[in-house]
């Protein structure tokens, strides 16, 4: 799939009398594919924004040019898409990356080629060590650990068992779990994982609840796995308290492991899932709901944590595009790194020469599946 997003609602006259510049953004995202959970609305959030964007001016009174193309979750498409926006397309920056692997096929060749680059993946070694035009919207799976181990820690648990996807994004957070847990003062007693495919995790799951001492389960990984896992541990009967990941912070996770299955399950998301209980006072409030109401509209959907990065995303390049006042990809890139304080779906943004993803633990709010819904833990 192909899209060129560009200014609706002028006239014919208007475009054939008037010479009006642009700016050309790229994207290449898994719309389709075993990742569409993820680049579907995602895909959808920046032909919306651009869209809006052109709609009310541009950018310094330049349109936006949006050319998209769906990857399918394949790092080699990604990475054919990236060399096609680069070369033929003449983007001057680039949004995408649905997925860890993706991500790092056309990271390398936009830090290479010196093409401002935001990913919407998770995993933490996209921006550590920082790459000069590799930037990120989402919270690292490091810092979901983190976020995850605080809350255990609060209620007093020390022994867990784990079951990772051997995805690209569930062996990263493994691996990051595995190193932080003791800073937590954490022990993972039983570490088992399954494949992206696998559709039975019960002999797993019943090796770690015959695990003497363990207190609670972890799941890093995301698409189908965790809705599975969550499922298999609801028919097991298995009375510890199950924590996921972020990626899988979204209605359709509950929709596909089953209500249910999925009451009382912990995990770290945005403010953007509980944008409608969150406090008049929340600097997040007023960006959260806008972007819901406006996506949900136009498309018809429940809004997403992962539509969310696509959002933020999009509103970082619109501002250093601005701030800028140029095409050239060495200015926005330079002014991406000097963002502050901008305010997302995720969290705040202040990036810096040594930190490209501009978010602290305090962006991920702890959130309770309950009653089929969403609720904030703090």
């Amino acid at each position: 799939m192909k899209t060129t997003m560009t200014l609706t609602g002028l006239t014919l006259a208007l475009l054939a009398s008037t010479a009006h510049a642009e700016l050309r953004l790229g994207a290449s995202l898994s719309a389709t594919g075993p990742a569409a959970f993820l680049g579907d609305p995602e895909a959808k959030t920046l032909e919306m924004l651009v869209e809006e964007l052109n709609a009310n001016g541009g950018i310094n009174g330049e349109d936006v040019v949006l050319t998209l193309y769906d990857d399918g979750g394949d790092p080699n498409k990604a990475r054919t898409f990236a060399t096609r926006l680069i070369e033929d397309d003449g983007v001057v920056a680039i949004i995408g990356g649905s997925t860890t692997g993706t991500t790092m096929a056309i990271a390398d060749l936009a830090d290479g080629e010196g093409i401002p680059f935001i990913s919407l993946a998770g995993a933490v070694s996209i921006i550590d060590p920082v790459r000069e035009f590799v930037f990120k919207t989402p919270h690292t799976d490091r810092m979901a650990c983190e976020k995850i181990f605080t809350d255990m820690q609060a209620q007093g648990t020390t022994v867990i068992g784990m079951i990772s996807g051997t995805d690209g994004f569930g062996a990263s957070m493994q691996a990051q779990c595995k190193d932080v847990a003791g800073d937590y003062d954490i022990t993972i007693a039983a570490d088992e994982t399954y494949g992206p495919g696998d559709a039975d995790m019960t002999p797993q799951l019943t090796n770690i609840a015959n695990t003497d001492g363990i207190q609670a389960v972890l799941n890093p990984g995301f698409g189908q796995g965790p809705a599975v896992v969550t499922r298999n541990y609801a028919q097991l009967g298995i009375d510890l308290p199950l924590y996921q990941s972020h990626g899988v912070a979204s209605n359709g996770f509950i929709e596909l492991a089953g209500a249910d299955a999925a009451e009382g399950v912990r995990l770290p998301g945005t403010a953007l899932l509980i944008a409608d209980i969150l406090p008049d006072d929340d600097p997040q409030k007023e960006v959260a709901t806008t972007y819901k109401a406006a996506f949900e509209e136009q498309a018809g959907q429940p809004v997403s944590t992962f539509g969310g990065y696509a959002h933020d995303a999009f509103a970082l390049m619109v501002d250093a595009m601005t701030r800028a006042g140029s095409d050239d990809p060495q200015d926005i890139r330079d002014a991406l790194e000097a963002t502050s304080g901008l305010i997302g779906t995720t969290g705040t943004y202040t990036f810096s020469e040594t930190d490209h993803l501009g978010l602290d633990l305090s962006a991920f709010r702890m959130l309770e599946i309950v009653d089929g819904g969403w609720s904030a833990i703090d």
